[in-house]
């Protein structure tokens, strides 16, 4: 195999994606997003890493479809080809002469996102006019980091892990700060019913515990990605894990626990042959849709399939498994209520992205209007 094509593979390419571009961009050239700030983009590429920015192609295509992809952190694009003289003039070298990141490269133009593998969206759950946001793209795992302290939310992370589920990645609990805990076995156990069937590891960069298990997701080509809120230590476990402070930290305020922010920016950085994706900390995570939320919590979706009734609301119907396990104490009444708030986030989600649902909705209480109009005439008559 040519050596340009061993260093793709290195940034996470295979042959799904020779497909994609096969179909998607014929004749343009792949690259991957490292970072991005105020709409300029690093990528890295077969040949080295570079400056590039969307065309203007791309930027009308985006003004005229609400629904056109920006890149994001992760993201494969296609990009113009360049010419070997090009890559000479900015001070780099041919493709065979290094691996990714040694030759630096002229500016290229971003003509398209490749559709993607998995990507983690978050979008604000307060204020629906506000776009989703692709946190990061194409990642096999998704560490979700809690730390061990008063910091530590269950119902934030259910919120983190049904986030997670939607990516289509592989969700992995890191529990961090762990020398500083004096229960772990408690946070352990609620992590654990927080995020059923999830691993869940217990991390400590000071003593260096649940290192080797985090680098066990780890692997030549494989994309991982840090989520969680500030101060909760993902950049410090990104420095143990290289052995090196590649990422700022900072110490959280000892009054409530809180953390500050360090990240600024969502930063792809390489690790050996694997690849990790540092996020910055977020005070609001929306969800997008359903599918997240049935993985999230399977656990009280497989009990919704035991009521009596298709239907069934969970509040006074007879044959409710889920008011039957809340009663037996096997179901946490707060999550129940968790779920139920994710449900209702969830659907306003989807009114609000989508217009032919949100015309169904409308349709559906005009109707309903009308029957009571009908009603009230029929009791009161028409001077009620």
């Amino acid at each position: 195999m040519p050596q340009s094509r061993e260093a793709l593979r290195a940034l996470g390419w295979d042959a799904r994606f020779d497909e994609i571009l096969a179909s998607e961009a014929p004749g343009l050239v792949p690259g991957r997003i490292l970072t991005e700030e105020r709409g300029q983009y690093l990528v890295a590429t077969a040949t080295g890493d570079g400056p590039a920015s969307p065309s203007g192609r791309m930027r009308h295509d985006v003004e005229l479809d609400a629904d056109a992809t920006w890149p994001a952190v992760g993201d494969w694009v296609a990009l113009e080809p360049i010419a070997l003289e090009a890559i000479a003039e900015a001070g780099g070298s041919t493709p065979d002469a290094g691996r990714p990141g040694t030759s630096p490269e002229p500016h290229r133009l971003i003509q398209r996102v490749l559709s993607r593998r998995t990507a983690v969206i978050r979008r604000a759950p307060g204020d629906r006019k506000l776009p989703s946001q692709v946190l990061a793209a194409n990642v096999d795992t998704v560490f979700v980091v809690t730390s061990m302290n008063a910091d530590f939310n269950v119902r934030r992370l259910e919120r983190y892990m049904t986030v997670a589920w939607e990516s289509g990645a592989s969700p992995v609990v890191l529990l961090s700060k762990a020398d500083l805990a004096s229960e772990p076995e408690r946070f352990v156990a609620e992590a654990g019913a927080a995020a059923p069937g999830v691993d869940i590891v217990p991390v400590s960069t000071v003593t260096g515990e649940g290192i080797d298990a985090v680098r066990s997701h780890l692997g030549a080509g494989r994309t991982v990605v840090f989520t969680g809120s500030s101060g909760v230590g993902k950049s410090s476990i990104v420095n143990a894990l290289a052995g090196a402070p590649l990422l700022e930290t900072a110490s959280i305020r000892e009054d409530d626990a809180r953390g500050r922010h360090t990240t600024t920016r969502r930063q792809l950085v390489r690790l050996g042959g694997a690849l990790l994706i540092d996020t910055p900390g977020l005070r609001e995570l929306g969800v997008m849709d359903g599918d997240g939320i049935a993985a999230a919590f399977d656990d009280i979706e497989g009990l919704t399939a035991e009521c009596r009734f298709s239907d069934c609301q969970h509040r006074s119907e007879p044959g409710c498994a889920i008011r039957a396990a809340i009663a037996q104490g096997t179901l946490d009444r707060g999550r129940l209520e968790a779920w139920q708030k994710l449900e209702r986030e969830a659907e306003r989600a989807a009114m609000a992205t989508n217009g032919l649902a949100r015309r169904a909705e409308r349709k559906r209480w005009s109707v309903i209007q009308r029957s009571v109009d009908v009603h009230m005439r029929m009791k009161y008559g028409a001077e009620r």
